[in-house]
């Protein structure tokens, strides 16, 4: 039993008296640690993975995700054929903000290159990721209603990274970057992957949302 009240702003608040509905709840689902590997991907029914009408929305964590190469892109894609093909036409937007060791270049700016237009290639997650011992990317993917055969699916992304530019400057960036899947076929997989070279470690975990 849950007393609905509002206080002084005129905002409702619960105050519970034994349990209140989980709407809103996140969900662990699935989780999967990289070690060398060319791909993670996540396929509805398999793996105890669950990508369908289950939750209307769901969220991917990036931990510590670290290339073996040098300064690739973090990138995914997404099935609509439970993973035989990751291809599904997308357009997208990128901007970031971002500043170097020495406080030297701040700026927040729009990502040309980091953009898809009507395109089924892999999207950029993280641009030229570092490689070295300490440098990683970290940060989270909210994908909505994939199972829907109505509309084309929505996602958003945000992502933090250590990176290095051609002259090994390490850069904080901060991107955010935003689409859609323009599909009204239930997309059912989804997979991520570097531009080059393996994803040498880190996590990634897979949340649904009531």
């Amino acid at each position: 039993m849950a007393l609905v009240k509002l206080n002084n702003r005129g905002v409702r608040s619960a105050t519970t008296f034994g349990s209140i509905s989980a709407l809103g709840e996140m969900r662990f689902i699935k989780k999967q640690t990289a070690s060398a590997s060319s791909t993670i991907s996540f396929v509805d029914g398999t793996s105890d993975v669950v990508l369908d009408d289950t939750y209307k929305e769901y969220v991917f964590t990036f931990n510590n995700i670290h290339p073996s190469a040098s300064n690739p892109q973090f990138t995914f894609n997404a099935s609509a054929d439970s993973g035989s093909n990751y291809n599904v036409t997308k357009t997208t937007t990128w901007f970031n903000a971002y500043n170097d060791e020495s406080g030297g270049t701040p700026a927040l700016s729009y990502f040309t290159g980091g953009d898809l237009a009507q395109s089924t290639d892999f999207q950029r997650l993280a641009n030229a990721v570092g490689n070295e011992n300490d440098h990683h990317t970290s940060g989270e993917l909210f994908l909505f209603d994939p199972s829907s055969t109505t509309f084309v699916k929505h996602f958003i992304c945000r992502i933090q990274t250590q990176q290095d530019d051609a002259s090994a400057v390490a850069y904080s960036v901060d991107a955010f970057i935003s689409g859609y899947f323009n599909t009204t076929s239930a997309i059912d997989a989804i997979q991520f992957k570097m531009s080059s070279g393996n994803i040498d470690a880190g996590d990634i975990c897979l949340y649904g949302i009531n």
